[in-house]
């Protein structure tokens, strides 16, 4: 009679605290269950961790700025340039990635296209610079003053909260243009018929694939957000995780998401980079690792997710993305894509990443490099995300 393997993530903690936890990055757990299986997988290693680092415009930092004598009930809101939502408390504001600086140079010579945004501001500040607050107020009797103007820090900031709606998509289109014309968009610009095919995720290093029942991600999972320290808050805005999945649970289009938050003081412009997407507009890459406790065979073989594993579909975003229809031409694997060319088609294309690899890599490492060390204990779900 065979035993059935578990194990708590109490107890894993305690092997954490120990030095003794067995940790893999989603990489390594790949070969080790295609060599060795899910069984003595599950009983060697203890922790996968994950990694992605890639452009997610549903980000932004929720901020607070202070009160300086005579008081303000700030309703409009900039950061060197860039408009931030001010319709909450006093001096709070929500600064989002894709909203661009209003004077962008670049869009006075090329109309619709930016060289700074939200994402940028953000970086600036995690790398320590001075950035231009001007806040305007309709004025009231508590709060009397009408304008505010000056430089500020993140260490200056109240309160710096990176929150962000939706991160971490759990797969997701690749684009193609079946057009005669260039089309930009926000997986970057498309060249006319099949000239390129660009595509996100971190495959089997990307979070969701090596958790798709969301088995262990839910409300409270301690994680790796932009260097520093977050946690998942709940399923993202557009979370759909979608009846239709392979053989490894992985969904066959774009699917399940997380909302997450952390203390933006704490983390590194290395992992969170303001971008500029030609034609298109702003937004941010963001890194964010998961780790995931190996409790049992079940989740230690979705764990041993592999490229070949997942299957992506490709889009045609030059006429019909945009009119609200997403006609699936055929899907690909993660592996082909990986290789640099695809077949579409009866063509040959070009297969281009939006996501860095070797960052997510590294996203990856670090986090294993934590636990391992004793400087990141895991955290119990206390609300299970929504899953088919």
């Amino acid at each position: 009679m065979s035993v059935v393997f578990k194990r708590t993530i109490a107890e894993i903690n305690e092997k954490i605290k120990k030095g003794k936890a067995v940790v893999l990055n989603a990489k390594e757990m790949a070969r080790l269950v295609r060599e060795k299986g899910k069984k003595i997988a599950a009983r060697e290693v203890d922790v996968v961790t994950t990694g992605t680092f890639s452009p997610m415009c549903s980000s932004g930092m929720l901020f607070n700025f202070g009160q300086h004598p005579p008081l303000i009930k700030a309703s409009k809101v900039w950061l060197n340039g860039v408009s931030a939502y001010g319709g909450l408390a006093a001096v709070d504001a929500y600064l989002g990635v894709t909203e661009p600086a209003e004077d962008d140079p670049l869009n006075k010579v090329y109309p619709g296209q930016f060289k700074y945004g939200g994402g940028h501001v953000i970086e600036d500040l995690v790398r320590g610079k001075s950035v231009r607050l001007k806040a305007l107020a309709y004025g009231t009797d508590c709060y009397p003053r009408k304008e505010l103007e000056k430089d500020i820090t993140l260490a200056e900031l109240k309160n710096a909260i990176l929150l962000n709606p939706r991160n971490c998509y759990q797969n997701y289109n690749c684009a193609v243009n079946l057009t005669n014309k260039i089309k930009y968009t926000y997986m970057g610009p498309l060249r006319p018929n099949l000239g390129n095919v660009n595509f996100a995720t971190s495959g089997e290093l990307s979070p969701l694939f090596n958790d798709p029942y969301f088995k262990t991600i839910g409300l409270g999972t301690k994680i790796f957000l932009g260097g520093g320290i977050g946690y998942v808050i709940g399923a993202g805005t557009q979370h759909n995780p979608g009846p239709v999945r392979n053989k490894r649970g992985i969904p066959m289009q774009p699917s399940g998401t997380l909302m997450v938050k952390g203390d933006l003081k704490q983390m590194q412009a290395r992992f969170l980079r303001g971008v500029s997407i030609a034609g298109y507009g702003c937004s941010m890459a963001v890194g964010v690792g998961i780790p995931i406790p190996i409790l049992n065979e079940e989740i230690a073989w979705y764990a041993g997710v592999s490229d070949e594993d997942i299957q992506m579909p490709v889009v045609d975003y030059g006429a019909d993305y945009g009119q609200g229809k997403s006609r699936i031409l055929k899907y690909v694997t993660y592996a082909e894509l990986k290789s640099g060319q695809v077949e579409i088609e009866g063509k040959k294309v070009p297969a281009v990443p939006v996501t860095s690899y070797a960052l997510s890599l590294e996203v990856a490492d670090l986090l294993k490099k934590w636990i391992e060390s004793g400087e990141f204990l895991l955290t119990e779900a206390q609300e299970k995300i929504e899953t088919n």
